[in-house]
């Protein structure tokens, strides 16, 4: 299989109800399109969610963090590429580049997944499945200029800013809180003049446990100039997920 067949390409639209109050899309929509094409991508290739779950093995997502320049505002063209970077016995990075309609790169994405048992939760060994052949859909040298995803710290800040219980439209197909739902929460934490005065440069996303519906789930966050870090914690105090959020002043004048 040459490079190009191992790159998955993807097109949307900015719908209207896919973007915020400033006419962009909303990272929460975007984090969505990007899962949803890993699944296009592995499912071509054998190892998509239906017959993983035949052989009562899920994906879960470890790791995210999205680069941006800029978002497509609504109405505009734009294309989604993916590919496997790597792929280790237990782990995989799959990288993603956000293109407008003309090609031109918006921000890209890295991301990192695991294979677990839907019973014991454990993870698989990913060069035992299928005889080991998803390391031949590895594309390699194809450029994807951000950092790493990064070890975030745990947040300090002795008190939640917010708290909420995980309802009906937090829970996924697996049965926890959907990973898009955390990053959902987590923007909700900041006033609209702060996305009026400033854009999202770079978040990134470490999961670290699942929580279920009717768990609470308190917010903690520490800030250091345009660098904010926030902690999911369960009920008694076990970390859910930590963020990493760069903003960066806003481009261009809000719709």
């Amino acid at each position: 299989m040459n490079a190009p067949d191992k790159i998955g390409t993807y097109r949307f639209v900015a719908e209207p109800f896919h973007v915020d109050f400033t006419g962009r899309l909303t990272l929460g929509v975007l984090g969505n399109h990007l899962l949803n094409c890993a699944g296009f991508h592995a499912t071509d290739r054998g190892f998509g969610m239906a017959t993983l779950h035949e052989e009562n093995y899920t994906w879960v997502l470890s790791r995210l963090a999205i680069e941006l320049d800029d978002m497509p505002r609504q109405y505009e063209e734009f294309t989604v590429q993916t590919w496997v970077e790597n792929v280790y016995r237990l782990f995989t990075d799959r990288n993603f580049a956000i293109l407008d309609k003309a090609g031109r790169p918006l921000g890209y994405a890295r991301s990192v997944w695991a294979m677990i048992n839907m019973n014991t939760r454990r993870p698989a060994d990913l060069l035992a499945m299928h005889g080991g052949n998803i390391a031949g859909y590895i594309c390699p040298g194809l450029p994807c200029p951000i950092d790493k995803p990064s070890r975030i710290k745990k947040v300090a800040a002795p008190e939640p800013e917010a708290t909420l219980t995980a309802k009906y439209s937090d829970i996924d197909i697996n049965g926890h809180v959907n990973s898009i739902r955390y990053i959902e929460h987590i923007l909700d934490l900041f006033p609209l003049d702060q996305y009026r005065q400033k854009r999202i440069r770079r978040f990134e996303m470490a999961y670290v446990a699942e929580s279920y519906f009717s768990d609470t789930l308190s917010l903690y966050h520490d800030r250091e100039g345009d660098v904010h870090q926030v902690e999911i914690r369960k009920a008694g105090g076990e970390a859910v997920c930590r963020s990493k959020l760069v903003f960066a002043p806003a481009s261009g004048p809000t719709e």
